[in-house]
This record gives C-alpha cells, sequence and structure tokens, in this order.
C-alpha cells in the first residue's frame, strides 16, 4: 500500500485537484509540499494536530514538507470559519510565535539536511509593492467567484472587510512564490482552505503556464458534527505549560466511543490492521482503545516518559488514588477564613465550576468528591493543614478534577 491509499484508508482525504497525479507524486516520494500555520498564538493546539501527522506521513514516505508561517498574512487575518476580524499582531509578538510553532513542530517533521523547511511569507509580502500587486495579480482574481467562497459568504452576513477580502490573494500569492522559490508543487490544507487552495493552484496555472496540485484534509470533527480540540476551559494546546500531559492525556481518554476508532485511524501511526482488529471491541474493551489512543498521542506530542507517567496518574485516579500529575490549583493565604475554606470555595476556586452557584448545584446533587469520598453537605470546611503538602483531590463528576493545594 502506498502513503496515498494509506492516506484514503485513515479517512484522511477529501478533495484532490488531480488525484492520479498526486497520487503518484506521493507515492514516488516527489512531492514538495506546504501547509500553512498561522502564528496566532504561541502555541500549537489539537487543531494543528492533523496537518502536523500528515506531514510526518509525507516525510517518512520520502517527500519534502514545507511549514508556511504566515508572518504576513497573519497581519491581516484569515476570515475562514470566522463570524468576527482577527485581532491585530504585532511583528514581535509574531516572530515569538513562530519560533515556539518551530520547536513544537520539530517534534513531527525532521528539519536536519534540508529534509525539510520551515518559512516565513513575510519574507515576500511585507515588502511588495500595492500598485504593483494589483497590476500582477489582481487581473487573475473574479471578485463574483471569491464571494461564492464559504469563507467569505459566513462573514458577508456581519460584514466583510476589504483587509480579509484580501486574505485570498496573499494565500494564492504565498503558493506562487514557493514554487518559484523551491520548486513547491503542493498545498495541503484543511477542508474549509479549498478555495484558497484553489486560487493558488489557478494563479500559477495562469502566470507561469504550469500545473501545481491541492489536497485538504478531513477536518476532525466529533460525532456530533463539532471541531475536537476545545474543552469548556478553551483550545487543548501542543505547549505543556498551557495544556498539561495529564490533561492532554484525559482529553484524548475521555473522547466519545463513536469517535476512538475514527481518530486512531486519522492521528496515531498505528497498523491499520490492528485498528481494523479494534472496530469489533464493544464495552470495556472501548475504554481499553481510548487508552490505547491517549497513550499514543501524548508520546507524539510529549515523550514516551511523559505519556507513561500521564497513563500511571489517570489509572491512580481512577482507581481511587492520589496521582502525582494531574492539574493543579493552588489556593493562597487569602482564599482561607480563620484557617479554613469551604467546599464551594475550593470547587469555584480551583475552576471545576464557574461559580458558587453551579458549585452548591453540583455538591447537592452528589457530583463533588475528595479523595475519592463523595461530599453532600455544602458546609464542609477544610483547614490548611488538610490542604497543605500533597494536598486533596478534588472531583467533579466524572472527567473534572484538581489537586488542590496551598501555595
Amino acid at each position: 500500500m502506498g502513503v496515498y491509499e494509506e492516506l484514503q484508508a485513515r479517512g484522511l482525504i477529501a478533495q484532490v485537484t488531480n488525484e492520479e497525479e498526486i497520487r503518484k507524486m506521493v507515492n514516488e516520494g516527489k512531492a514538495v509540499f506546504y501547509i500553512g500555520f498561522d502564528p496566532t498564538a504561541d502555541s500549537l493546539h489539537v487543531g494543528h494536530f492533523m496537518a502536523l501527522c500528515l506531514m510526518k506521513r509525507l516525510q517518512m514516505a520520502g517527500n519534502k514538507p514545507i511549514a508556511l508561517i504566515g508572518g504576513g498574512t497573519g497581519m491581516v487575518g484569515d476570515p475562514s470559519g470566522r463570524s468576527d476580524m482577527r485581532q491585530m499582531m504585532t511583528v514581535e509578538t509574531i516572530q515569538h510565535n513562530c519560533d515556539c510553532f518551530k520547536k513544537q513542530m520539530s517534534r513531527f517533521i525532521d528539519f536536519s539536511d534540508g529534509k525539510a523547511m520551515m518559512v516565513n511569507n513575510a519574507e515576500w509580502l511585507l515588502d511588495l509593492n500595492y500598485v504593483d500587486f494589483l497590476r500582477e495579480i489582481g487581473p487573475h482574481f473574479s471578485v463574483n467567484r471569491m464571494l461564492t467562497a464559504e469563507c467569505y459568504k459566513q462573514r458577508m452576513e456581519k460584514g466583510l472587510s476589504f483587509l480579509e477580502f484580501n486574505y485570498m490573494l496573499m494565500q494564492s500569492y504565498d503558493f506562487y512564490e514557493l514554487f518559484q522559490r523551491y520548486g513547491c508543487n503542493m498545498q495541503f490544507g484543511g477542508d474549509d482552505q479549498w478555495s484558497n487552495m484553489l486560487g493558488g493552484t489557478e494563479l500559477i496555472r495562469r502566470k507561469l503556464g504550469k500545473d501545481a496540485h491541492a489536497m485538504t484534509i478531513t477536518l476532525l470533527l466529533n460525532s456530533e458534527g463539532k471541531k475536537m480540540g476545545k474543552t469548556q476551559s478553551g483550545a487543548v494546546w501542543l505547549d505543556p505549560n498551557k495544556t498539561s500531559p495529564f490533561e492532554f492525556y484525559q482529553y484524548w481518554r475521555n473522547i466519545a466511543d463513536a469517535d476512538v476508532l475514527k481518530c486512531l485511524r486519522m492521528l496515531t501511526f498505528l497498523p491499520l490492521e490492528q485498528i481494523d482488529e479494534m472496530d469489533k471491541w464493544e464495552g470495556s474493551q472501548l475504554n481499553e482503545a481510548k487508552e490505547i489512543l491517549a497513550y499514543e498521542l501524548t508520546a507524539l506530542v510529549h515523550g514516551d516518559e511523559e505519556a507513561k507517567k500521564a497513563q500511571e496518574s489517570a489509572r491512580a485516579l481512577f482507581a481511587g488514588g492520589n496521582a502525582a500529575e494531574m492539574p493543579t490549583a493552588e489556593l493562597s493565604d487569602d482564599d482561607f477564613t480563620d484557617g479554613a475554606i469551604d467546599i464551594l470555595s475550593i470547587v469555584q476556586k480551583s475552576g471545576l465550576c464557574g461559580s458558587r452557584s453551579e458549585a452548591r448545584r453540583n455538591v447537592e446533587q452528589g457530583g463533588v468528591s475528595v479523595d475519592g469520598e463523595a461530599v453532600k453537605d455544602i458546609k464542609t470546611v477544610y483547614t490548611k493543614e488538610q490542604l497543605s503538602g500533597d494536598g486533596i483531590v478534588v472531583k467533579r463528576g466524572k472527567k473534572n478534577f484538581r489537586r488542590v493545594t496551598v501555595k
């Protein structure tokens, strides 16, 4: 089975411009391909996971990845999937985010000996002469056609700025520049980028008379059709300081039964035959499949040692133990009154609930436990001494917990 066929079998391919040509290039290791990353934060998140895994798979098959960081386009903002306009960022912030990205990407992509590149589109976009750009690139884009793109249709309802309207031209110009500078002949991206990607292949054809190709990756959606990688507290980050390895592990350990096999196929490097065997699993065996998924993905992002720690901690927690690697909330002296604090304050201040009223409901309904014992009295208090040292493990529901200690 070639790498293209494996991508198909794993359910990763959504749309392609020329399947026969793309299959041949990818399987023969002749693709020089790029995927774009907008530096809107100082860490990549689960939403980027699919792209990183794809780059790793294709590089292992001999193809050359280019990670394109949107230092230029990031100063405009991609309207795709947005109901509002993105915040403007300074050049310094963008550069800092780019540096953080490369460190994280290096876990997936081998940048040594010219096997891969990291390029910032600020190199060519920030010095563009606006009139020259309009004359050279503008005639090749139809406004009517651009307005039919899904990314623009969504924003048109609330108001699409001219700034954002330029994004498709800039992304298309990226492909055009990469094609000429580095022989980049393919672009990969999420399925919501299809219109922008076609703009690039068309610009290359019109300006250079050459063929370039595009392929979109299936978006990582759960069984309810929502993008994966979000929790109540926000995105699931790849930076261990933003989302700890334990929290990262727990995110995948707690996904719905209906999503586990899909995630195993799309995101792990386990053999398809092994995953197909799991198709027959049901009941408690699905929990084992979730453990396998959580371990594999945590090892990919944080390494085997952190994955083992997270797994052991999760097992200890659900066995009633007091695990070391779980998320921790630290209380200060100001949180205590006469050396004590009530359970509702603990639940709220630890971040397990957003308000005291929500904490009260959870306690009254029997949904809160401390060190494995249910707490049913909302007036229950804990002393500073009880929370010193290793602290206490507070659990809300089946999947939310914190170790609560004193600074």
